[in-house]
């Protein structure tokens, strides 16, 4: 599966479009949406499964101007005045770093990139109506179904954070094709 291939997974289908149209309608400075909205939909079409419903749409944006957390509830707010009955959760990565004790993120891309495993170290976005995709490590963990620790997880607490991931969102039930590299 070539990035051509991921980005036709989400462009083809109508509720993540709905979704990308709906976070572009916000305005957000450097936005994506990343983690579970493509992991997901990707693994979920290598493995010939139905989508399931969002647990959470996580957008990601950057504005170093706007750092107050009741900046994203507004969005929130905002996204489900939009599109409602999603899950909206719209954080400001340039303050990301304090809860994450990562040194200051110089992007939105840069915050991505300190996701916990590289196949969700990636999101995409919507310019001109067209899907973008961005992945932080590369795609072949993702289209290889591998959970494997982001540089910033491949330590001992980070790897153990990544199993308990995996065991709590039931990433090997859902996928039984998943290789666990940890």
């Amino acid at each position: 599966m070539s990035e051509r291939d991921v980005v036709g997974v989400i462009a083809s289908d109508p509720a993540a479009m709905s979704v990308l149209r709906a976070a572009a309608k916000l305005g957000l400075p450097d936005w994506w949406i990343g983690a579970g909205f493509v992991r997901n939909r990707v693994w979920d079409a290598i493995s010939d499964r139905p989508a399931l419903p969002e647990r959470d749409v996580d957008v990601a944006y950057f504005d170093p101007e706007k750092p107050d957390p009741r900046e994203d509830t507004s969005a929130e707010a905002r996204a489900l005045a939009i599109l409602p009955g999603v899950p909206w959760e719209i954080r400001n990565q340039a303050r990301m770093h304090v809860r994450n004790g990562d040194e200051p993120y110089t992007s939105t891309l840069d915050a991505i990139s300190h996701w916990p495993e590289t196949a969700t170290c990636l999101a995409v976005t919507l310019r001109s109506d067209a899907v973008h995709l961005v992945s932080c490590h590369g795609l072949d963990d993702l289209v290889g179904m591998v959970v494997r620790p982001s540089p910033t997880f491949d330590n001992p607490a980070g790897r153990a954070t990544v199993h308990a991931r995996v065991a709590a969102k039931r990433w090997l039930t859902r996928w039984p094709g998943l290789r666990l590299e940890l």
